[in-house]
């Protein structure tokens, strides 16, 4: 640990007036029992899912905001409301009006959706498209770490224009997994429109997968969202270009990686060999399928709008309490879908009606503490986090408080009690000077403190503190950890393939009460240590995205 944050640290625990020791761990199920009381309230299934800008999604953040009121929290979103609406256009694939199919010497192979693949519905699709489809290995473009799947020797960038490019998760053992988690975020649309492509295929590996095709394939009929056209986009851009938006139509589907050798038949290549050298984390060959894509492509298109939630504690120091310190957590998620289990609720306990409740906990306990945190707090509930980060990004780079006084950002997103804490994995803690204050808090809470150990699921770009890495501020992820092939870790894999993004994530499961107690005082005292480190948080030299954190 750097020495001078270690003196940080100490400080805050020392002239602190107690408020760590205050909430330092302990067995009382209690605490977690009522942590749980908003989880229930927020899963249950009168909420009918908490699709974003629904009714239901509108009675949850109601029931945020009392939460905030009675505890004696300051609104901090638009026009002196706890609320910060925001405006997203809405676009759902409509399967059985639309087609897929395979070209070959003249030759047409229908693809079955659902099936061969599943068609994307964020981004906006085209009517109709007759593409040829070229393979470029992970469909990573990294020119920063010389690395470019979309300008190689065997495929030249010149061979993309006007052609579908199909690529597989993952990427090669010499790349950091943020870095290659970031190359799947803005720069591979900027890749795509800069190449002239014309669309995308992504083929998932079995090994990166959470759960089964099955549940992907159940999924397709969600609908997406984008962030609606906003007066400022441009100064953003500009401002900000991680979290720019990339206009245009674009085709985008999933591929089943057990269909998977349809695309490469006759290539002189198979799926299999490309798949082990990928499950190897080996450098991709890249080269034309031979083949074309013939797609035709029904939606319905809407607007739809949502809030974000924004409550402040004000600091107590004349100076730092001009700066915030951000616990966040997200509302939203998939609403009522395709039945799994005979059930169409997508409750969402863990994901993320848990981090809700977290970080309601978390705030009351700010607010019954008369010893005030040195900065501000934001408590920040995002809407649309399951539509890619979508109102986080939105509040990143248009925050309800001054952009360049947020010091950092703890976020909340299927954190996880189902086995005693001893670890925990976060994202991010190798980026920036959080993970000392993170490190520190953990050897007090006798917990150990762990960088994520499958960067290839691409965690870190997938929960809404990577909305605010893009705008340069330093974030953190929380997920309770685990040792390959332990029983915690079994639990884990466990519960990805029976409830994430299914109908069991619900209110039946089993929680362990005592571990998200721990984890719930973990944070608090986390955040408090944050928020009373007379050091700014920043990035680290060795961050590659350090670079973002001049535009705050």
């Amino acid at each position: 640990m750097n020495l001078h944050r270690s003196f940080s640290f100490l400080l805050a625990v020392v002239v602190g007036s107690g408020a760590l020791i205050a909430q330092t761990p302990n067995n009382d199920a209690p605490a977690g029992r009522a942590w749980w009381k908003h989880v229930q309230t927020l899963a249950d299934d009168s909420m009918q899912g908490r699709q974003t800008g629904s009714a239901e999604y509108m009675r949850a953040a109601a029931y945020v905001v009392g939460q905030f009121k009675s505890d004696g929290l300051e609104p901090a979103g638009k026009n002196g409301s706890f609320y910060q609406p925001v405006k997203f256009d809405v676009q759902r694939v409509i399967a059985e009006k639309s087609s897929l199919a395979l070209t070959v010497n003249g030759k047409t192979e229908p693809l079955v959706l659902g099936e061969d693949a599943i068609l994307g519905t964020r981004s906006p699709q085209p009517k109709t498209i007759n593409a040829p489809l070229v393979f470029i290995g992970y469909g990573l473009h990294l020119p920063e770490a010389k690395y470019d799947d979309f300008n190689s020797a065997e495929l030249p960038m010149s061979e993309l224009k006007g052609k579908i490019v199909v690529y597989v998760n993952g990427g090669p053992a010499d790349l950091p997994g943020p870095l290659k988690s970031f190359a799947r975020t803005s720069p591979f649309r900027r890749a795509l429109k800069d190449a002239g492509a014309v669309g995308a295929i992504s083929i998932p590996t079995p090994k990166s997968m959470d759960f089964g095709w099955a549940r992907v394939a159940s999924g397709a009929s969600q609908p997406g969202m984008r962030l609606a056209a906003y007066p400022d986009a441009k100064a953003l851009a500009a401002r900000h270009p991680a979290l720019e938006d990339i206009d245009g139509e674009l085709f985008a589907a999933t591929f089943n990686p057990a269909e998977a050798e349809k695309l490469f038949a006759g290539t002189g290549h198979t799926f299999a060999e490309v798949l082990a050298l990928a499950d190897a984390q080996k450098p991709l060959p890249r080269f034309a399928l031979g083949k074309s894509l013939t797609a035709m492509v029904t939606t319905e298109t809407a607007q739809v709008e949502s809030p974000n939630i924004v409550a402040k504690l004000k600091g107590s120091d004349p100076k730092l309490a001009e700066e915030y310190v951000l616990v966040s957590a997200h509302l939203d998620h998939l609403g009522v879908g395709a039945p799994i289990n005979g059930k169409t609720i997508y409750a969402g306990a863990m994901d993320d009606a848990s981090g809700v409740a977290t970080v309601l906990e978390v705030a009351k306990s700010f607010a019954a503490n008369p010893v005030r945190p040195k900065r501000s707090m934001l408590f920040v509930i995002f809407t649309a986090e399951e539509k890619g980060l979508l109102g986080s990004r939105y509040f990143a780079g248009h925050p309800t408080v001054p952009e360049n006084e947020i010091a950092a950002d703890l976020n909340l997103d299927m954190f996880m009690p189902i086995f005693p804490l001893k670890k925990l994995h976060v994202q991010g803690l190798e980026q920036s000077t959080l993970a000392d204050d993170a490190k520190a808090v953990g050897a007090i809470h006798g917990i150990e403190i762990a960088v994520d150990p499958e960067p290839d699921r691409n965690s870190f770009i997938r929960t809404d503190q990577y909305s605010f890495v893009q705008a340069g501020v330093p974030a953190l992820a929380f997920k309770f950890g685990w040792t390959m092939g332990s029983p915690e870790y079994k639990a884990w894999r466990a519960w990805l393939a029976q409830r994430y993004h299914s109908t069991d994530d619900d209110l039946t499961q089993p929680v362990d009460y005592v571990a998200a107690a721990q984890f719930n005082s973990y944070l608090a005292d986390l955040a408090r240590t944050v928020a009373n480190d007379p050091a700014t948080q920043h990035y680290l030299d060795s961050s590659f995205f350090k670079r973002f954190e001049g535009a705050k």
